[in-house]
């Protein structure tokens, strides 16, 4: 969309990379972008203008005051390596818009081509009947069939037919319109846990993605969040299950109690 795309810097690395995220199922595409942007110091370079693609309707409130609308940012992150061999394009979403999200996606694939992306990845959730309690896999899609042998290469679970929702997806089957190769990676998540963040998800897939890309990540930070994740749901199963058993399971003597009544009746 034209006047839509604000970019402040224009790079020029030698391979050129970009990931491309909004929210979704578990949060897991959006941690992982947030979460490499944050290690490798990526820098802002530019922005999509929010009131082309986006209508607020509501404000927020501190302190009793009003403040001003706000849109939801839709900005692109850079960082390259020493050598000036390779550089990454983050681009993070705080949000999918209910209109114009082909527009959007195209401005996206826009500033993909003015950089001479080489590749374009994203990443969505694999809702399975997988338990909070397991690792798990990542399955893998790209927009090519000479792209699905390098998936195999890093082991990633090749399901064969499925649809992924939103722009995650979207921004895929776009790519390959505009002849940009693509690949996305999704983190299998539980079915009954789709509502809260999985960052066990969004580290099994930012294991495998930087792989792909050859860069170098700690990931201790997002090993814990996990980890600690895992050990609250663990919490909230257990929790659950005890009032289940609480609220449908009859106590002995009072079944006893009941068979009296019965006899004596």
């Amino acid at each position: 969309m034209k006047g839509a795309i604000k970019l402040y810097k224009q790079p020029h690395p030698k391979s050129c990379f970009m990931l491309a995220s909004w929210p979704g199922i578990g949060d897991v595409s959006l941690m992982v972008a947030k979460y490499l942007a944050e290690k490798l110091h990526a820098v802002e370079i530019g922005e999509i203008e929010p009131v082309k693609f986006f209508e607020p309707v509501g404000v927020i409130v501190k302190d009793n005051v009003i403040e001003a609308p706000r849109f939801p940012e839709s900005k692109f992150y850079y960082w390259q390596d020493d050598e000036g061999e390779k550089g990454l394009v983050l681009f993070i979403g705080e949000e999918q818009p209910s209109l114009k999200a082909y527009d959007l996606v195209n401005c996206v694939l826009d500033v993909a081509k003015s950089l001479k992306v080489k590749m374009l990845y994203s990443c969505a959730a694999a809702v399975t009947g997988i338990r909070h309690s397991e690792e798990p896999k990542v399955w893998g899609v790209a927009t090519a069939p000479e792209l699905i042998s390098e998936l195999s290469d890093w082991n990633v679970v090749l399901r064969g037919d499925l649809r992924i929702a939103g722009l995650n997806g979207l921004i895929l089957g776009m790519a390959k319109e505009r002849n940009i190769k693509g690949i996305c990676l999704l983190g299998e998540v539980p079915s009954y846990a789709t509502q809260v963040a999985n960052p066990k998800a969004s580290l099994a897939v930012l294991e495998i993605l930087i792989k792909m890309l050859q860069i170098e990540v700690d990931l201790t930070e997002l090993s814990r969040v996990a980890k600690q994740a895992g050990e609250e749901m663990e919490r909230m199963a257990k929790r659950a299950t005890a009032e289940f058993i609480d609220q449908f399971t009859e106590p002995i003597w009072e079944q006893e109690e009941d068979e009296e009544d019965e006899e004596e009746e």
